[in-house]
């Protein structure tokens, strides 16, 4: 039973690295000649994390002689044990997701501080063809699947049916309402019937505190089968891209699919340097 739940509600996640933090080693070694400091950096850290640990070490000018022997992972696992992740802003990601719904989006989008969203718009892109992705704990029960099925079945010939009565606006009104405008006024009356159902795509770009907080907050909601999937395809990406921000999560498995588990830090007042 638990697989036939996973295939429905994780197959058709798709989760794109589209962009990552990088490092100009050469901008921030004339700030240290400046200084007359310099850096001892740590061997195959990677460039978020470097990133992280200089915008730490810039509060407290803990370069040269003041740095302490840790190593950026111990370092960074500090500042986030001590509650300092102002500085985990300094690295951001964009993911582009496909193949979630627009109930998914719909709470996505409710993430504000440092999140930014640009998603398929139903005004311009003509859904006549939409996928509409099946909630997974419907697997287990025929009859209601039948009575979701029957329901988005229905909103997609609706939407058909009004899209082509309404094309006529587009000749009707052609001289009083820019053409670009006709059309969405068409499309946001067919969308109208569409359901939280309807498969989309959405780009979002979020920093490293800000991708933590959706995963501790969005990753462990067990009744939320589609946001959990998606909290842990994002933490496959993220924890390679810099494992000493995302190692205190981990997956674990409930009967019907993936739980994100975070490993909190508790909030200590210890250096940072």
């Amino acid at each position: 039973m638990s697989k036939n739940i996973r295939s429905e509600s994780s197959q058709r996640v798709r989760i794109y690295l589209v962009s990552r933090p990088s490092l100009n080693i050469t901008g921030l070694q004339s700030f240290l000649s400046d200084e007359k400091t310099e850096w001892r950096r740590t061997h195959r850290a990677t460039q978020a994390e470097e990133l992280v640990e200089v915008s730490g070490r810039v509060c407290y000018m803990s370069f040269g002689e003041a740095q302490s022997p840790r190593d950026t992972n111990a370092y960074i696992d500090n500042l986030i044990a001590m509650g300092h992740e102002s500085v985990l802003e300094h690295a951001s990601w964009t993911l582009l997701i496909s193949g979630v719904t627009r109930a998914f989006t719909h709470q996505l989008v409710r993430h504000r501080a440092g999140f930014s969203f640009s998603q398929l718009s139903q005004q311009y892109h003509d859904e006549t063809t939409a996928e509409f992705i099946p909630p997974g704990h419907l697997a287990q029960y025929p009859a209601a699947r039948r009575a979701w099925e029957n329901a988005v079945n229905n909103a997609r010939t609706a939407y058909a049916e009004i899209l082509e009565t309404l094309n006529a606006m587009e000749a009707d009104q052609a001289h009083s309402i820019q053409k670009r405008e006709v059309r969405r006024a068409i499309r946001s009356a067919a969308r109208s019937v569409l359901p939280n159902a309807t498969a989309t795509k959405i780009m979002v770009t979020a920093n490293a505190r800000s991708w933590r907080y959706f995963l501790k907050t969005r990753g462990t909601i067990p009744g939320d089968l589609e946001m959990r999937n998606v909290a842990a395809r994002v933490l496959e990406i993220l924890r390679p891209e810099a494992p000493a921000l995302f190692s205190d999560f981990e997956v674990s498995e409930l009967t019907d699919g993936p739980i994100i588990v975070h490993t909190a830090h508790s909030v200590k007042g210890r250096s940072a340097t």
